[in-house]
C-alpha cells in the first residue's frame, strides 16, 4: 500500500510539534463503521538501544484469521520527547505499511489519538498519513481524567482533557484493567469503541494489536 508523504521527518522538537499543528486540522472524527480488513500496528524495542522492529498485521475482521503481515527493522528515529514519542517510530511503521500488498480498512495501533497532549497522537498521525480510518489503543491512561468503568465487559467512561472528551476507558473483559481507547482519523468514538470491544473477544487487548506484539518481538 502507498503512504503520502506530507512532511519530512523532523529532526527537532520545534519542527515535530510545528508538523503536528499542520496536520492536527486534518483529523475527521466520523467516518464509516463497518472494516472488513482491520490491521494492528505495534513497535518493539530491542534492549536497551533504540534498535526497534515495527509489525503491522492485517486480519480478517470477521474471522481474526491473520490475511497478511509485514515487518520493518530499525532504529528509533527521534529522540524521547513527552508528546513527540510518535515520530520515534513512524518512519518504521510507514515502512512497514508500504510493505503490505492489501490496504487495511481500520488501522488499530498501540498508543494514542486525541488522548494526546497536543491532540494528535500516533493514530490520528498514521491516520492523516495513510487517509485510513485509525484508532488508538492504550494500556494505561496518558492525559486527561476518567473513573473506572464498571466491571462488566462493554461498561466504559469518558476521558476528559480540558473540558473535553477525548476518549474512553473500556472494559473489554470482566473484571480485567480497562484499556483506554481514543479516535484517531475518519472515525467516530462510538465506531472505535465498539470495534475495539468486537476485535478483543477472549483477552485484554484486541487482536490485532496481540498478533502485532507478538511479531515485533519475534519477526519471521
Amino acid at each position: 500500500m502507498q503512504v503520502e508523504r506530507l512532511h519530512p521527518w523532523p529532526t527537532g522538537a520545534a519542527e515535530a510539534e510545528a508538523i503536528q499543528d499542520r496536520l492536527r486540522g486534518r483529523v475527521e472524527l466520523t467516518g464509516p463503521t463497518t472494516f472488513a480488513l482491520v490491521a494492528g500496528l505495534d513497535v518493539h524495542y530491542h534492549g536497551d538501544g533504540d534498535d526497534l522492529t515495527a509489525a503491522v498485521v492485517v486480519l480478517d475482521a470477521d474471522t481474526l484469521g491473520v490475511v497478511e503481515q509485514a515487518v520493518a527493522r530499525g532504529k528509533a528515529a527521534f529522540p524521547y520527547v513527552p508528546g513527540l514519542f510518535a515520530f520515534r517510530e513512524l518512519p518504521a511503521l510507514v515502512e512497514a505499511l508500504e510493505r503490505l500488498t492489501v490496504t487495511p480498512d481500520l488501522l488499530v495501533c498501540d498508543g494514542y489519538g486525541l488522548a494526546h497532549p497536543r491532540g494528535f497522537g500516533l493514530a490520528c498521525h498514521i491516520g492523516v498519513l495513510t487517509g485510513l480510518p485509525a484508532l488508538g489503543v492504550g494500556k494505561t491512561p496518558f492525559v486527561g481524567a476518567c473513573e473506572p468503568p464498571e466491571p462488566e465487559r462493554g461498561a466504559w467512561t469518558p476521558i476528559v482533557h480540558e473540558g473535553a472528551t477525548v476518549g474512553r476507558a473500556l472494559r473489554t473483559q470482566h473484571g480485567v484493567k480497562p484499556v483506554y481507547v481514543s479516535q484517531g482519523h475518519r472515525i467516530a468514538l462510538d465506531t472505535a469503541a465498539a470495534q475495539v470491544l468486537r476485535l478483543a473477544p477472549r483477552y485484554r487487548l484486541p487482536e490485532p494489536i496481540r498478533h502485532a506484539d507478538h511479531l515485533a518481538r519475534h519477526p519471521v
